[in-house]
């Protein structure tokens, strides 16, 4: 059987365990992962949930290479601006995806340094061992924000105009794997992901799972601005599907992807649906308000992905309305 090699940053988190639990499911390829993750959102019993996983020093990574557990599943606890564990962790990799960053607008407005050193410093850092060892492929998790205040849909195309720091921070990942694409011959691919939900995301501090969490503990749900601001929200197996085909697609190197719904939905809509599904679920006596509008968001976004199912063969599949069902009966449960 032929073996692939992954190592996955953040993959911990949300995305980097969904993606885990979608490869170890494979019978065609036998799929060996090693996780590097600094725990800051992410948990051991997260990657527990979907992997029997062997932890690995990071001081002592000389036999990290052979995968000797059943599974083929390794944890390495380190940061991503650690540049000697980067060219530690990735040797014999086969690809890199790197999902480990500051993630969201909020955060990189209260403190656009950090936002910087993750999401930029950290990038250079694993497209550098990339370089270095000689790894074919990278992935890199993006984001509609580097787009800016545009008039949607947004695609490929556009010139980039980022409102926040966050924006300001991926674009700059995507610079830099353009650059190595061209200079250096790695098959760089960037995916702009959209607003993702889905089971699986009991840390995110995104509005879906946020307002779940918050509804579920009683606490007061509020809405930034009036809730006419629109956001493009896909699903997490849709997501990972994506993820997949870039990881293994040929001819796509140097390419940006915008990996979404297509589908315009305004926050106060989606703030509707989830009120309405949980009251379904036995959830009720939410209370929703609206407060001030917060700096760095912008007005509209949702995504033209004509291109993705172009080259990728890739499309969302999954219903809005059953994908938030899903995620609320994963929080409940």
């Amino acid at each position: 059987m032929e073996t692939m090699r992954w190592l996955i940053t953040g993959g911990c988190g949300f995305i980097g365990t969904s993606l885990i639990r979608q490869l170890l499911s494979d019978t065609k390829i036998k799929h060996q992962i090693r996780v590097l993750d600094n725990l800051s959102v992410g948990r051991k019993e997260d990657l527990a949930n979907v992997a029997t996983y062997t932890e690995i020093d990071p001081k002592d990574l000389s036999n990290a290479g052979d995968f000797a557990d059943a599974t083929g599943v390794q944890l390495c606890v380190g940061d991503i601006l650690d540049e000697s564990l980067a060219l530690a962790v990735a040797k014999n990799m086969d690809v890199i995806v790197h999902l480990a960053a500051n993630t969201g607008v909020g955060p990189s407005v209260e403190d656009p340094r950090s936002d910087c050193m993750a999401n930029v410093i950290g990038t250079f850092n694993y497209l550098e061992s990339a370089r270095i060892n000689k790894i074919p492929r990278f992935i890199f998790a993006s984001s509609g924000a580097p787009a800016g205040e545009v008039e949607p849909p947004i695609h490929e195309e556009l010139p980039p105009h980022p409102v926040s720091p966050y924006g300001a921070s991926k674009l700059a990942g995507e610079g830099y794997c353009s650059a190595y694409n061209k200079t250096f011959d790695i098959d760089t691919v960037m995916l702009r992901f959209g607003n993702v939900y889905g089971p699986g995301s009991l840390h995110k501090s995104s509005v879906v799972a946020k307002f779940i969490r918050q509804a579920l503990n009683g606490e007061t749900l509020e809405i930034y601005g009036d809730g006419a601001q629109t956001r493009d929200f896909i699903y997490i197996d849709d997501l990972i599907n994506a993820l997949v085909l870039a990881a293994s697609t040929d001819n796509i190197g140097g390419e940006t992807f915008q990996i979404a719904s297509s589908r315009e939905t305004t926050v106060g809509e989606i703030t509707d649906k989830l009120v309405e599904i949980m009251k379904v679920c036995g959830v009720s006596n939410i209370n929703v308000i609206n407060g001030e509008t917060r700096l760095g968001d912008v007005k509209r976004n949702y995504s033209d992905t004509s291109k993705a199912k172009a080259r990728l063969g890739w499309e969302p599949v999954m219903n809005q309305d059953q994908g938030l069902k899903n995620t609320i009966e994963y929080f409940i449960n």
